[in-house]
């Protein structure tokens, strides 16, 4: 059986995570706030953790942040992690914050399952569905 924390003070996002992921083989441990994450990973013990970006007084990348360098004194069990972003301008908090993963809302439950499916089996996941439009600027009048 595995084990995957989700961290979201939207109770719709942890609604549509378990409704994607959530099956026979798998735990499912809800927290509804940042500070919930660390005791709920010591506690459980997960093989994947996703956090919304926008959580409350401590979002995504803190959380993120703290169980890194609780892992890194021992103190907490390592485990993925996940982040929800709410804009393509966010990766570069995912990044910074050490997350293996990352989904720019809206979210859709084919791309929930391929992050959630790659992250559990040790491998990262960028989601890459946002494609900026090209903007066409249309070229200066000449006078003749």
């Amino acid at each position: 059986m595995r084990t995957v924390v989700v961290a979201s003070d939207a109770p719709s996002v942890r609604a549509e995570i378990a409704a994607v992921i959530g099956d026979a083989e798998t735990e499912l441990v809800e927290v509804p706030s940042g500070p919930d994450v660390a005791p709920a990973v010591t506690e459980h013990t997960p093989d994947l953790v996703v956090v919304d970006l926008q959580m409350g007084n401590m979002g995504g990348m803190a959380v993120c942040l703290e169980l890194r360098l609780e892992e890194s004194y021992g103190n907490l069990p390592a485990a993925p992690v996940l982040m929800l972003l709410d804009r393509r301008a966010d990766v570069f908090l995912a990044k910074r914050s050490g997350a293996e993963g990352w989904l720019v809302k809206p979210l859709d439950p084919l791309r929930i399952r391929r992050a959630t499916s790659a992250l559990l089996a040790g491998e990262t996941y960028h989601d890459d569905s946002f494609q900026p439009v090209p903007v066409l600027v249309p070229a200066p009048a000449t006078d003749v």
